[in-house]
């Protein structure tokens, strides 16, 4: 006698091998724990162990791939942009980056401000391997997130203040890299730990007003900006992790050694030294 009782093989969909769904079926996103692992990777970069921190990312960039989760794919390809920055891994950066893009696409994020994040990410790895017009092109997408959203923390505009500054400042327009520095330090006197990106916004400046008047011509200028940078950088941080304050240290050295400030150098490199070496 015929079955005529439909059983659960006649009617539903196989499942896929990968995600273990029903062929057809929407999976369900398995979100990946975003805080633990910027802490992780946090502890990572206050060692300075660039390969642990690769291997952190990419493993949860998997994942979250895995998991359908496409906003902590975002957020995984805009740290993974930052990290081939800092390693100088330009085709890797420039990937991570443009997959950011099209997931902001995607999860139409466009406008938001995890968009500007984004954004401003991308176009400072742009800007550091070179690609300077299209880094603007970016900034100026993230300034219209970020000033026309309300509250947005004075910490993201005045990073990105002291971006399109550089920017400017590799695009010739030294006018608009000055006024753009200006805002960048204004909006860091109202941030705890703010000092450091000042000092950052001071060499920078003074690496500006070389390149458009001189050594010679701005010795002055640049001078003055070289102490106001080394007396933000001695003020105590207590609001900052004592990883970011030693990456800022070893930052700026070179420039202070560059202009003839020997002493502070090799202070800050021993200071970055004893940090990372808490950590």
């Amino acid at each position: 006698m015929k079955d005529t009782v439909l059983k659960p093989e006649d009617y539903a969909e196989p499942n896929c091998p990968l995600c273990d769904e029903p062929y057809g079926k929407v999976p369900e996103c398995r979100p990946v724990p975003q805080k633990r692992i910027i802490e992780k990777m946090d502890e990572y970069m206050s060692r300075k162990d660039y390969a642990g921190a690769e291997r952190h990312l990419l493993y949860w960039l998997e994942e979250a791939r895995l998991g359908y989760d496409l906003r902590g794919q975002l957020m995984l390809r805009n740290e993974l942009v930052g990290h081939y920055r800092k390693t100088g891994n330009q085709e890797k950066a420039f990937e991570n980056g443009e997959e950011a893009l099209r997931l902001l696409e995607e999860l139409d994020f466009e406008g938001t401000i995890s968009s500007g994040t984004t954004y401003v990410n991308y176009a400072t790895a742009l800007n550091a391997f070179g690609e300077n017009e299209k880094s603007m092109e970016l900034f100026e997408k993230a300034r219209r997130v970020y000033e026309s959203a309300p509250n947005t923390d004075p910490s993201l505009l005045g990073g990105l203040y002291n971006n399109m500054a550089l920017t400017c400042a590799a695009l010739k327009r030294f006018a608009d890299a000055g006024a753009f520095y200006d805002r960048a330090m204004d909006m860091m006197k109202t941030v705890p730990g703010g000092e450091l990106e000042q000092a950052i916004t001071c060499l920078n400046r003074a690496n500006a007003i070389e390149e458009e008047q001189g050594l010679e011509a701005g010795e002055h200028a640049i001078f003055d900006l070289l102490d106001q940078a080394y007396d933000l950088l001695k003020q105590p941080h207590p609001d900052v992790q004592d990883g970011y304050a030693a990456f800022v240290f070893e930052k700026c050295a070179p420039t202070f050694s560059y202009y003839g400030y020997f002493m502070a150098a090799q202070e800050l490199e021993k200071e970055a030294e004893r940090l990372y070496a808490g950590n």
